[in-house]
């Protein structure tokens, strides 16, 4: 239990992906002991996850530029509602966002490491695909453009997930709104069909492959 709230952890990392909001941490903890008893190093390709198994290997894409790398995760946090991962300083500088305090992110379990021979090593199971809907500079555009998407996929009995991303630019914060993961081409036309005739947004396609 950490500040009064209780976080299950995962049996196993087997076909996680999840996007999301990253931050990062560094000096303030640098040497101290991680959840799993080793001593976190900031240089270190590192990372603190609320509930996969310790320690777990993912491969992380930031979605502002594109860069990945792969970390392995030996430390229990972030302990924020709107975060799914917190990196290593080394991790940040390696995805280009060490200068900002979050990106934008994909996390995906490269369970070639937990489950050898079923997948190539190095390799995440499958392709995604994603849709970017809108972008607002204010949240409450980017929430009412979700809660539309919410109400169509809710009448045509669709469950993929509608989330806000969160970008860090020069002129303030860019709230996104993405649809995903996808996992197959036939069902990415159909979300794309069924925005395209309600007349809602204007999909862009993203691969993370």
């Amino acid at each position: 239990m950490v500040f009064g709230k209780s976080y299950d952890v995962m049996s196993d990392s087997f076909g996680y992906l999840e996007i999301g909001i990253a931050s990062w941490y560094g000096k303030k903890f640098h040497g101290r002991l991680t959840s799993n008893g080793e001593t976190y190093d900031m240089y270190s390709l590192t990372a603190a996850h609320k509930a996969l198994p310790l320690p777990s290997f993912v491969r992380v894409t930031n979605l502002d530029n594109g860069k990945k790398t792969i970390l392995r995760v030996n430390d229990r946090g972030p302990f924020h509602e709107d975060r799914v991962i917190d990196l290593s300083y080394k991790a940040a500088v390696e995805l280009g966002f060490s200068h900002k305090g979050t990106a934008p992110v994909v996390v995906e379990a490269i369970d070639s490491r937990n489950y050898p021979g079923r997948v190539p090593e190095g390799q995440v199971d499958k392709s995604s695909f994603f849709l970017q809907v809108g972008a607002f500079s204010r949240v409450e555009g980017a929430e009412d453009l979700m809660i539309k998407i919410q109400k169509l996929f809710s009448l045509e009995a669709e469950t993929l997930p509608v989330r806000i991303l969160q970008s860090e630019l020069e002129a303030g914060i860019l709230h996104k709104v993405w649809i995903g993961p996808i996992d197959t081409l036939s069902k990415e036309e159909k979300i794309f069909q069924l925005l395209t005739r309600a007349e809602i947004g204007a999909p862009i396609k993203i691969e993370v492959d």
